[in-house]
C-alpha cells in the first residue's frame, strides 16, 4: 500500500502523487524493497523528478520494473506530458511489461526496448465472477460517462447510439454520469454535457442516471445490468474496464484507437482523436451485438490459472532483474 503524506487523514479518497516517487523516500527505505515497480501514478512528476527517482534507485542497487498500461494517458489532453515522462522512465527500466502485443511493437518502435506481454490479471473477484448473470427482457446498451475523462467524446456517442437504439425492439440507452458534472466547483464541471444528456432523456431517447461514484459492487451490479457497454474513447491504451466487462459477461464495444481489441474479445468501432467519429461502424456493433448477443466472459478456472502463470511471471522478472 503505497504510504500516505504527513497530514493526509486516513479517510480521504483524495489522489496525491505518490510518497515512493520521492528520492529521499527511496533514500530512507531502500533497504525494505527488492524491486521498485511502477504502474501508474507519475502523471503528477515533471521528467526532472523523474529522473531523480531514476537516479536514487541506481545509487541503491534497486532495480526498476515499469509496466506500460498507458502509451497515452487519458486523463491529459495533450500527449507531451506523458510522452517526456515515457521518455525518462522507458529507457530506464531493467525490464519492461506491457499488456498486448500492438503495445509492444509500439515501444519497440520508438524506444527500441522489449517489453514482456502478460495479460491484465482478473478485477472482479472469484466468487462474484463464478455468479450467474441476472436475466432480463430488454437489450441494454449502456454508456457511462463518469466524470468527463479527458479522452471521452460522449455526446457524438450518445447520439448515434440514441438513434440506433430507437430502431431495436426491446432495447434502451442507459447513459451514467458523475454528480460532479453538475457541480460548478468540480474541474469536471460541464453543463452544456448535462443540459444535453437531460433533453435525450426528456425525448425518451435515453434513460440518464447523475449518481456518486459507485463502490465495486455498485460498478458490478451496473456492469451485469447491461448487454452491451461502449467506450466513448478518442484516445488510450488499454482498459480495466473492459477486463471488468469481460469477467461479468458483458459485450463491449471499444473504439479502434490504442489496444483495447488485443487486450480481450470486444466489438470495435472508429473513433479516434485523429480521425473522429465513425457513426456507421458504431451503429453496425450495436446491431452485431443485437443480433448475435455475444457472450465472452471469462471463467473461473482460467481467471485462476492466469493469475498463478502471472505470478510466477513476475516472480521470475524479478529474479533475472536481481
Amino acid at each position: 500500500m503505497d504510504p500516505r503524506p504527513n497530514g493526509a487523514p486516513s479517510t480521504s479518497q483524495r489522489w496525491w502523487p505518490p510518497v515512493m516517487l520521492d528520492p529521499d523516500w527511496v533514500s530512507a527505505h531502500h533497504e525494505d524493497f527488492d524491486v521498485f515497480h511502477l504502474h501508474f501514478g507519475f502523471d503528477a512528476q515533471s521528467p526532472a523528478q523523474l529522473s531523480a527517482l531514476v537516479d536514487a534507485l541506481r545509487r541503491h542497487g534497486k532495480p526498476l520494473v515499469y509496466t506500460v498500461h498507458d502509451l497515452r494517458n487519458p486523463h491529459q489532453p495533450d500527449p507531451a506530458a506523458h510522452d517526456a515522462a515515457l521518455d525518462v522512465v522507458i529507457p530506464a527500466a531493467d525490464h519492461l511489461v506491457t499488456l498486448t502485443p500492438g503495445a509492444a511493437r509500439s515501444i519497440r518502435g520508438r524506444w527500441n526496448r522489449t517489453a514482456t506481454v502478460l495479460p491484465h490479471p482478473h478485477v472482479v473477484d472469484l466468487t462474484r465472477l463464478s455468479r450467474p448473470r441476472p436475466d432480463r427482457d430488454r437489450f441494454r446498451v449502456g454508456v457511462h460517462a463518469k466524470s468527463l475523462r479527458p479522452n471521452m467524446s460522449v455526446l457524438p456517442v450518445v447520439r448515434v447510439l440514441a438513434d440506433t437504439v430507437a430502431q431495436l425492439p426491446d432495447a434502451e440507452l442507459r447513459v451514467n454520469i458523475h454528480h460532479e458534472v453538475a457541480d460548478p466547483a468540480s474541474p469536471s464541471h460541464a453543463p452544456q454535457v448535462l443540459t444535453a444528456l437531460a433533453e435525450l432523456a426528456d425525448q425518451g431517447r435515453i434513460t440518464l442516471t447523475v449518481h456518486d461514484y459507485y463502490d465495486d459492487e455498485q460498478l458490478w451490479d451496473y456492469l451485469e445490468s447491461l448487454d452491451l457497454s461502449v467506450l466513448p474513447y478518442l484516445f488510450g491504451t488499454h482498459s480495466g474496464w473492459l477486463e471488468a466487462c469481460h469477467d461479468l459477461g458483458t459485450a463491449v464495444a471499444a473504439p479502434d484507437c490504442g489496444f483495447y481489441a488485443q487486450q480481450r474479445p470486444c466489438l470495435t468501432y472508429g473513433h479516434s482523436q485523429e480521425h473522429g467519429l465513425d457513426g456507421e461502424s458504431l451503429r453496425r456493433a450495436v446491431l452485431r451485438a443485437y443480433e448475435e448477443r455475444p457472450v465472452s466472459r471469462a471463467r473461473v478456472e482460467h481467471r485462476m490459472q492466469e493469475r498463478d502463470e502471472l505470478a510466477a511471471a513476475h516472480r521470475a522478472l524479478y529474479a533475472s532483474v536481481l
